[in-house]
């Protein structure tokens, strides 16, 4: 039998992820107007949060994979980052 899943989401929800969302943004377009060959690790570690809080909505936030998405998240900001810096 097939149930159908119903989120409802809230307002604060939806502040958190504007929030994460415009953290990124920020925090990526200051690595791109700087320029630089490295990267702050505070901004570096902003970056991989917001990609590790992506990744964990899109599996629906399912308990148990919080490390696997955090070492996701650098793998895939550093890939990032070092094509910017090329």
């Amino acid at each position: 039998m097939v149930t159908k899943r119903v989120v409802k989401v809230t307002k604060r929800e939806t502040t958190r992820k504007a929030m994460v969302s415009e953290l990124a943004d920020g925090a990526a377009m200051a690595v791109l107007e700087s320029g630089a060959k490295t990267i702050d690790p505070e901004v570096r570690r902003q970056l991989v949060a917001a990609e590790a809080y992506f990744s964990a909505e899109r599996r629906g936030f399912a308990g148990g994979k919080e490390v696997e998405d955090w070492v996701a998240a650098e793998i895939v900001v550093d890939s990032r980052l070092k094509q910017q810096v090329a």
